[in-house]
Formats: structure tokens, sequence, C-alpha cells
């Protein structure tokens, strides 16, 4: 390994702590949804881990296309920024859908009276919800095909920094160069998504977290909504 693929390496795996750490979008969905679906450790972790891959690994081929066909790096960038354009709106929209369901379910729960008048003239009242008795099927395969939704999104969401990082040792018919560069950025941003939505997962644990629970899946829903437009109106 030379010089410079030795300092585009460290150039790489800094780059992508940083990415990671400073972008909310690439830990803040599992942390939340993790919380309001009580998914278990290992669960949450292999969510992660896959939505990881799928982020990293799009952008990954789209620099080899790139390599392959000699695409100009500023023409990789606006492709790159594009598909972040559409994850971003991906977010918000799913941000706010889960949000709306939350809303639907709490309202559904709430216990309210109803009055009776019995033969006899007998009054009679009693509380109950509509959740169960209007909850179909359906609404739980909403639940199961979460984690594929995330998926999706996390593919569409690009590795900005990875392109021109990979391009520059390419451009130097260093093909081995590129291929350590975006290893390393990988394992860097996935190994950083997995430690920080780890450590959010023990950390909650350890809180009471009783008084708000009913309202998880609704916090969830916001906190994912606000994550998109902060990615999509404050560049994020």
């Amino acid at each position: 390994m030379n010089s410079s693929i030795m300092l585009l390496s460290a150039t790489a795996i800094s780059i992508a702590f940083i990415h990671t750490v400073l972008g909310p979008d690439h830990y803040l969905p599992f942390i939340v949804l993790s919380e309001a679906k009580k998914w278990s450790t290992r669960k949450t972790m292999i969510i992660t881990f896959f939505c990881g891959i799928g982020h990293v690994l799009s952008s990954v081929i789209l620099g080899l296309i790139g390599i392959a066909v000699g695409i100009e790096v500023k023409k990789l960038v606006a492709v790159e920024s594009f598909r972040g354009n559409i994850a971003s709106w991906l977010i918000i929209a799913f941000g706010l859908v889960y949000m709306v369901i939350s809303i639907r379910n709490l309202l559904k729960k709430k216990k309210h009276t109803h009055a009776h008048i019995h033969l006899g003239g007998e009054l009679h009242s009693h509380e109950h919800n509509h959740h169960l008795e209007h909850t179909h099927i359906h609404e739980n395969d909403a639940v199961k095909t979460t984690p594929w939704i995330l998926f999706i999104i996390f593919i569409f969401g690009p590795c900005e920094p990875l392109i021109p990082l990979v391009m520059y040792p390419a451009a130097q018919n260093n093909i081995s160069g590129a291929v350590i560069v975006s290893v390393l950025f990988s394992i860097v941003t996935i190994s950083t998504m997995l430690a920080i939505v780890l450590s959010f997962k023990f950390g909650l644990s350890k809180i009471n977290l009783k008084p708000v629970e009913k309202y998880s899946n609704l916090l969830a829903g916001s906190m994912i909504l606000l994550t998109g437009l902060a990615i999509q109106f404050l560049g994020l």
C-alpha cells in the first residue's frame, strides 16, 4: 500500500465516522422504532446492520459503475445528491404516515362511556374503546413491513463522500486502492451506526419510560419526521 492510499484510507475512516455521527438519519429511526415496537436488542442490531449494508453498498455499486464506464465524478456526485433528495422525502413521508397512524390508534384506544336504558327503566353505563373491535388483520401487516420500509429508504440514501474518495485512486489506475477505501469506509460507517444505536438502546433501558409508553409510536413518528425535515431543509 503506497503512501497516498494510506492517507486516503485514513481520510475515509475519519470522514465515515464524522459523516455517520453528524447524520441523525443513520441511527435515530432505529432507536425510536426499537423503543416504540419493543424490538429486542438482537433484532434492532440486525435491522440496523442490513440497512447499513444497503446504505453503503448502493454508493459502492454506483461508484464501480462510474469507474467501469468512465463517468465524471461531478456527474456521479449529482446522482448521489438526487438520491439523497429522494431519501429525505421518503423519511419525511414515512415519519408523517407513521405519526398519523399513531394518532389514529391513540384515538381508538381512548375510552369513553356509553349509557343504555334497560327494560324497566334501569340506566346502565360502561366504558370501552374502539381499538380492538375495529382493528383488522391488515394493521398488523404495517408493523411487519417497517424494517423493509427502512431498508428501501437506506438504499436510496447515499454516502455522499464515498464516491469522490473511491474515484480518486481509480483515476490513478489503482483499483485495489479503490476497493480498500470502499471497504474501510463501509466498515466504519456500519460499525458507527451499530455502536450509536446499541448505546442508546442500552441507555434507554435504564430509564423509566412507562409514563410516555402509550405515546411511544407517536413520538417515534414525530422524531423520524423531524429528522427528514432537518436533512431536507437544514442539510444535516
